[in-house]
C-alpha cells in the first residue's frame, strides 16, 4: 500500500490538526464555562473544524490511488500513530465535522445544562472520532474506539429522561465491551502473525498486514472475530439488542447522533476487514447476506409493532443497516460506491430524525403514539425535517440514498441474483410504510387518547434553524452527490480489487 507524506500535499499535518483542534476547543469551552459567549465559541470552534475537514477535501487528489496526508510517529514497540487518508476517509470526515456542528446547535436549543460540559464531551469525542477516521493501525482504532465508548456512554446517561437509564447504560457497556474484547482478540491474532510469518516483530499496521498472508483456518477466525465486534456496534441483526434499549431510555438525540450518525463499525470494515481478509470474506459473503437479509424484515415488521416511536426508530435503524451490509458484501465497486454514500446518506438522516425527537419530546414529554398527534398544526417545519430524513432514510429521488441504492441493488442482483435483491427492496419497501406511518402518527391524525393530548407550543427560531439545517443539507446533498461518488471512486476500486481476482479464480 503506497502512500503520500501530508508535506507532499499540505503545508501543514492536516490530520493532526483535525483531531488535535477539537482536544484545543475542549480546554476553551471549560474555561470559558458559563460565559455568555460559550455558545459563540462552541460553534465558531465547530464550523472552524468543519473548514479543516473542507480543507482536507480540497487537497485530496481524486486521481492518485495511494493512501495520502501520511503522518507516522513510533511510540512503544508495534504501537505506533499512524494516519492517513483515502477518499472514504475524507468522506467521513467531512460528516464528523458537520455532524458535531449539528450537535452544538442542537445542545444550546435543547438548553441541556450543563453547557460547558455537554459541549467539552461533544468536542471531545469528535477528537477522538477524527483519530480513529484517520488511523492506518489496527491497534490504534481499537484502542481509540474502546475509549471514545466511555463519554459516549457518560452522554447516554447524563441527559437521559428514563428512570431507567441505568439499565441501558449497563446495557450499552456490556454489548461495546464484547465487541471491543472480539476485536483486540481478533487484532492480537493479526499481530502476532505477522511476527510468526515474517520474522519481524509485532505489527499492527495496515500496510503491514496487507502483505501477509493468514492460514484459511485462522483466516476465518479473525473475520468472525473482527466482523462480530463491528456489527454489534454497527448495529447488524442478530447483535443490535442494545439499541432499542438504548433508543428507549437513554439520551434522545446527542449520544446516538455519534453512535449512528457516525457507522464507526461500518467504516472499520471497509477500512480494514475487507482489505485484510479478502479471502475469508469472499468465503462467507452469502452467510453474512443471509442474516442481512433476514435483519432487513425482522426489524421491518418490529417497527410495525411498535407504539413508542424512539423503539421505532431503532428498528428502523438495524432494518437499513441491514440494507448496508447487503450492498458492503455483495464485493462489487459500484456496491462498495452505493454502501459509502448510503452510511453517509444515513447518517445525516438518522441525525435529522433524532433532533426532531427530540425536540417534540420537550414539548410533550411523550413518544407514545397514544398521546401523539396533531404536531404539524403547531410544528410545520419540524414535521417537514422528519418527513424529509425519512424520506431520505428510504432512499427517495432528490435524496443522497437515491443514486447510493441503485448502485447497492444493481450489484447485489449481480452477486446473489434477483431473489435477494427483491426481498431488500421489499423490506425497503416496509421501512418506507413505517416510516410514514410514524409521521402520520405523531404529525398529522388527531391523537387517540385526547384526555392525555398534551397543548404544544411553537417552534423557536433556533428548533426552526435546526430543522431548516437538516432539510437544506439532506437536500442539497441528494442533488449534488456527484461529487462524493468521484471523491471514493478510486477508494472503492481499491477495495473491489482482491474481489475481482477471487472471482477470476474461482474463489480460491
Amino acid at each position: 500500500m503506497s502512500e503520500i507524506h501530508w508535506t507532499a500535499q499540505s503545508g501543514y499535518p492536516i490530520l493532526a490538526a483535525l483531531q488535535l483542534l477539537p482536544l484545543l476547543a475542549v480546554l476553551l469551552v471549560w474555561i470559558r464555562g458559563q460565559g455568555r459567549h460559550l455558545f459563540g465559541l462552541a460553534t465558531g470552534m465547530a464550523l472552524l473544524e468543519l473548514l479543516l475537514a473542507l480543507d482536507l477535501y480540497r487537497s485530496y487528489d481524486m486521481a492518485a490511488s495511494a493512501m495520502q496526508f501520511g503522518e507516522r510517529l513510533e511510540l512503544i514497540g508495534p504501537f505506533v500513530y499512524h494516519a492517513a487518508a483515502d477518499g472514504i476517509t475524507v468522506l467521513f470526515v467531512l460528516l464528523n465535522a458537520l455532524l458535531t456542528l449539528l450537535v452544538v446547535i442542537y445542545g444550546q436549543v435543547r438548553e441541556l445544562r450543563p453547557l460547558p460540559l455537554l459541549f467539552a464531551l461533544v468536542f471531545f469525542v469528535e477528537s477522538l472520532l477524527m483519530s480513529l477516521l484517520v488511523s492506518v493501525n489496527l491497534m490504534w482504532f481499537v484502542l481509540v474506539s474502546a475509549i471514545q465508548l466511555l463519554p459516549v456512554g457518560y452522554l447516554i446517561w447524563r441527559w437521559a429522561p428514563s428512570p431507567e437509564k441505568d439499565l441501558a447504560l449497563a446495557r450499552f457497556y456490556q454489548y461495546m465491551g464484547i465487541g471491543m474484547l472480539l476485536l483486540l482478540i481478533g487484532t492480537l491474532v493479526l499481530g502476532w502473525n505477522h511476527a510468526a510469518v515474517t520474522g519481524l516483530g509485532w505489527s499492527f499496521d495496515l500496510p503491514d498486514l496487507i502483505g501477509v498472508s493468514v492460514p484459511v483456518e485462522a483466516g476465518s477466525a479473525v473475520f468472525f472475530l473482527l466482523f462480530y465486534g463491528l456489527a454489534i456496534r454497527t448495529p447488524l441483526f442478530p447483535f443490535h439488542g442494545w439499541l432499542p434499549i438504548i433508543a428507549e431510555h437513554g439520551s434522545i438525540a446527542v449520544a446516538p447522533v455519534f453512535l449512528l450518525g457516525l457507522k464507526t463499525g461500518v467504516y472499520g470494515m471497509l477500512r480494514f476487514v475487507f482489505p485484510l481478509m479478502p479471502e475469508a470474506v469472499y468465503q462467507w459473503h452469502q452467510f453474512v447476506m443471509a442474516f442481512a437479509v433476514a435483519g432487513v424484515f425482522y426489524a421491518a415488521l418490529m417497527a410495525l409493532l411498535q407504539v413508542n416511536l424512539r423503539r421505532l426508530l431503532a428498528f428502523a435503524v438495524v432494518s437499513h443497516t441491514s440494507i448496508l451490509v447487503i450492498g458492503m458484501f455483495s464485493l462489487g465497486k459500484h456496491a462498495f460506491e452505493g454502501s459509502v454514500i448510503l452510511t453517509v446518506n444515513f447518517g445525516l438522516a438518522i441525525t435529522g430524525l433524532v433532533f426532531m425527537i427530540g425536540l417534540v419530546y420537550r414539548r410533550t414529554h411523550t413518544m407514545l403514539f397514544t398521546r401523539l398527534g396533531g404536531l404539524f398544526d403547531r410544528l410545520p417545519l419540524l414535521g417537514i425535517a422528519f418527513l424529509v430524513a425519512g424520506l431520505s432514510i428510504v432512499g427517495m429521488p432528490g435524496t443522497p440514498g437515491f443514486d447510493a441504492a441503485h448502485l447497492v441493488m444493481e450489484d447485489a442482483m449481480h452477486r446473489f441474483g434477483a431473489l435477494v435483491t427483491i426481498a431488500a427492496s421489499l423490506g425497503n419497501v416496509i421501512a418506507a410504510g413505517f416510516l410514514l406511518w410514524a409521521f402520520q402518527r405523531a404529525f398529522l391524525s388527531p391523537p387517540l387518547d385526547e384526555a392525555q393530548a398534551v397543548k404544544v407550543e411553537r417552534a423557536t427560531h433556533l428548533e426552526k434553524l435546526i430543522a431548516v439545517l437538516v432539510i437544506t443539507v439532506l437536500l442539497g446533498s441528494g442533488f449534488y452527490s456527484e461529487p462524493w461518488l468521484e471523491l471514493v471512486e478510486s477508494s472503492t476500486r481499491a477495495l473491489n480489487m482482491p474481489f475481482v481476482e477471487l472471482d477470476g479464480a474461482g474463489g480460491r
